[in-house]
């Protein structure tokens, strides 16, 4: 109890509830309405449909009158773990999503493929009942760029103190409440907060909508009652319909097909990946490069509030489609490039240059003529030399690559060259040269360095060896180097765990088995 009363003060005094919320679902589906109306305005929505500007009808074709003793015997078959009560309060929300509002249920049966499986895997991680992957249906009708008029956001409709106690990030480029994925693990865990307090899942649903205030105060008016529908007459008006709207609409994707209400196949991408950016990125630089639709990224990215990703001292996630994953990675240099001083003030560009560098040198964008080679840096190598070996100005080099005033790169590090493009051809055979050659290109010789007769076991100093990860190497590799280790060895030595976690330039502590 005293667990209780704490976690309900520190939740009240962020004032965070709906109370102040404005998710207003009443009974006569006025915020659901407006819900359920703004999905159709996304863009993959539109896609699917003709005309989405007109008031959706029923198509009297289409309808079934089906009893309410039926809609009893499938709401007791549905698998739950609290009751999913049957009356005309449900009825009624049953009724506008199977025939006032069928083509906005088919829109969210397909954005369900997209988003179930994220729901489900934060509520399973906490331990929630999977059926709480139905409030968003109720929230925000899938629709991840919703905002109340009060301001409550994203498919759970956080408000922003809500947000910053459960540590999404707000603030002028990033808004982490549109993000599905954190928003969604936030949301588990203020369920699972409220399920503290109450034991009870109704109860919880509707703490959810008007906070644990509203419904404690409701539980004190009835003389201590402890169910939803015992509380009901004394709970602000717009929850008394958000538990028969949340009956109504698990029911509705339940049985949508009995009722003849069926996928649109939206063009939404199902499969997709994560990249990591670690420099500022506008959205339209990759949408343009890799040829995506700009409405497609920001629907994946949402997010971004401005299209932004402000990336510089902490990394953050870019959300593409699968097949586009690997073009990603392959052309990251050129994206970073592509009309940078067109998206970004030259002044303040990822890396200032007046900061890292020695002048306020800003190179001259590449003329039509030039094109972009890629570079790995190979060991051995410095920027002076691959300037000379290009053909480029040392100062040119580092400011397409962001290089600071200290001149460092690594290996395995990919470097953007422009050259002209009669000569690309050329330049793009000398990342296969060994670093002799490369320098004969240039009319200037290697001496040869004297054969070493030191062998690995030399390179032990007491019992350990420390080994530099390079470009291509892995744990097995690594291994095959030094006679009796295995890759598990390197492994449990080095307190690694995921064996796909190397990177290039990393110290390894090899111990040298008796």
């Amino acid at each position: 109890m005293q667990f209780k009363i704490i976690l309900i003060s520190l939740l009240l005094s962020t004032s965070v509830f709906s109370s102040n919320k404005d998710t207003t679902i009443v009974f006569d589906s006025y915020q659901i309405n407006d819900d359920l109306d703004s999905l159709l305005r996304l863009w993959y929505v539109q896609l699917a449909y003709d005309n989405t500007q007109e008031y959706i009808k029923a198509d009297s074709s289409k309808l079934i009158n089906i009893s309410d003793s039926i809609i009893i015997e499938r709401l007791q078959k549905i698998e739950k773990e609290f009751a999913l009560t049957y009356n005309d309060k449900v009825s009624a929300f049953i009724n506008m999503y199977a025939n006032k509002r069928r083509k906005q249920v088919e829109s969210m049966l397909d954005l369900s493929s997209y988003y179930f499986p994220i729901f489900e895997q934060s509520l399973n991680a906490h331990n929630i009942p999977l059926e709480l992957k139905y409030l968003p249906i109720i929230e925000s009708a899938l629709n991840q760029r919703a905002v109340s008029r009060a301001g409550a956001t994203g498919l759970w409709q956080f408000m922003y103190l809500t947000g910053k106690q459960y540590k999404l990030e707000i603030n002028t480029y990033v808004d982490e409440r549109k993000d599905p994925v954190k928003s969604t693990e936030a949301a588990a865990r203020f369920l699972k907060d409220l399920y503290k307090i109450y034991g009870d899942w109704q109860l919880v649903i509707a703490a959810y909508n008007c906070g644990p205030g509203n419904v404690n105060k409701a539980i004190r008016r009835s003389g201590g009652k402890q169910t939803f529908w015992e509380i009901y007459n004394w709970l602000p008006r717009e929850t008394r319909g958000y538990v028969p709207a949340f009956i109504a609409a698990h029911y509705i994707f339940e049985y949508h097909n009995q009722h003849q209400i069926y996928k649109k196949n939206l063009e939404f991408p199902l499969v997709t990946d994560t990249i990591m950016i670690n420099q500022k990125l506008h959205l339209k630089q990759v949408a343009e490069v890799l040829k995506i639709d700009i409405e497609k990224l920001r629907d994946l990215n949402p997010q971004y509030t401005k299209d932004i990703i402000p990336a510089k001292n902490k990394s953050y996630q870019l959300r593409l489609p699968f097949d586009k994953t690997a073009e990603f990675i392959s052309l990251q240099d050129s994206i970073y490039l592509y009309k940078y001083t067109i998206f970004f003030n030259p002044k303040s560009p990822v890396i200032t240059p007046a900061k890292y560098q020695s002048s306020k040198y800003v190179a001259p964008p590449p003329s039509k003529d030039m094109v972009a080679i890629i570079y790995h840096v190979k060991d051995g190598d410095n920027v002076g030399f691959i300037a000379d070996w290009f053909g480029v100005g040392l100062s040119n080099l580092k400011y397409w690559n962001n290089i600071g005033r200290r001149n460092l790169i690594r290996g395995g590090q990919k470097l953007t060259i422009y050259v002209h493009k009669s000569k690309a051809e050329k330049y793009k055979k000398i990342d296969k040269m060994s670093f002799a050659k490369k320098q004969a290109m240039i009319g200037k010789t290697v001496e040869p360095k004297p054969k070493s007769t030191q062998t690995i076991e030399d390179k032990y100093k007491g019992n350990y060896v420390y080994y530099t990860v390079k470009s291509g190497d892995n744990f097995w590799s690594i291994a095959k180097k030094y006679p009796s280790i295995s890759n598990t060895d390197i492994m449990k030595l080095n307190k690694i765990t995921d064996a796909g976690s190397l990177k290039v330039g990393q110290k390894l502590k090899i111990k040298r088995k008796s």
